[in-house]
C-alpha cells in the first residue's frame, strides 16, 4: 500500500514540474524582431501568443516613474533637412563641407529638458553638433544649428542624430536620423 502511495506522489509530482518546463518553455519563446530594417538588440518574448519587445528598442526615450508604476516613451515626430547655405543636400562628396541642421519637432506630447543634434560616422564615433534646453513646454517647435564646418573623411553612412533628454539627470537618447551619404 505504501509503495502506491509514493508512486502516486512521484506522478503527481512528475506531472506538476512536467507543466511547469511548458509554461517556462512558453514563456521564454525568444523571438527575433525587426524594426525599419535592422534586428533589434534584444528581440522580443513570446508569451501566449502575444510578442513583448523592451520598449527602449524603439529609439525613444523612455521615461520609468516608479511611484505610480508607469512607463512613458517619448518619441515625438521629427523631420531633418540638412542645408548648405540655402540648398537642401542628402548626399555628399569627402572632404569638409559646412552647413546646419533644422529639425521640425511635433507630436511632443511629453516634457523635455533639452535637445541636441550630432553626427555619427561610418566607424561609430560620434561628434555633438549643437544642444539647447527646451524653456517652455511645446508640442511642436524648430530646432535650427548654427552653421558648423564637417570633415567626412571616408566614403560611406554618416546618421545625423536628433536627441532628447526627459530629465536634468538623463542621459540623451536619439529619437530621429537623418543618413548622409559620403561619395568618393
Amino acid at each position: 500500500m505504501k509503495w502506491k502511495k509514493v508512486m502516486a506522489c512521484m506522478l503527481v509530482l512528475s506531472l506538476m514540474g512536467g507543466s511547469t518546463l511548458l509554461f517556462a518553455d512558453s514563456v521564454n519563446e525568444r523571438v527575433r524582431v525587426w524594426l525599419n530594417g535592422r534586428e533589434l538588440k534584444d528581440g522580443g518574448y513570446l508569451i501566449d501568443g502575444k510578442t513583448y519587445v523592451p520598449v527602449r528598442e524603439f529609439d525613444g526615450a523612455v521615461d520609468w516613474n516608479s511611484a505610480n508604476g508607469q512607463v512613458q516613451v517619448v518619441k515625438p515626430n521629427v523631420h531633418i533637412f540638412l542645408f548648405k547655405g540655402d540648398t537642401v543636400f542628402g548626399n555628399v562628396n569627402k572632404g569638409k563641407l559646412k552647413f546646419n541642421v533644422f529639425s521640425q519637432v511635433d507630436s511632443l506630447n511629453n516634457n523635455i529638458h533639452a535637445v541636441k543634434v550630432a553626427i555619427e560616422d561610418p566607424s561609430g564615433n560620434i561628434k555633438d553638433i549643437q544642444s539647447q534646453e527646451v524653456k517652455d513646454r511645446k508640442d511642436n517647435f524648430w530646432f535650427r544649428t548654427y552653421d558648423f564646418t564637417y570633415d567626412f573623411k571616408t566614403a560611406g553612412k554618416y546618421s545625423v542624430g536628433f536627441y532628447v533628454k526627459v530629465k536634468p539627470d538623463d542621459g540623451f537618447v536619439k529619437v530621429a536620423e537623418k543618413v548622409i551619404t559620403a561619395l568618393n
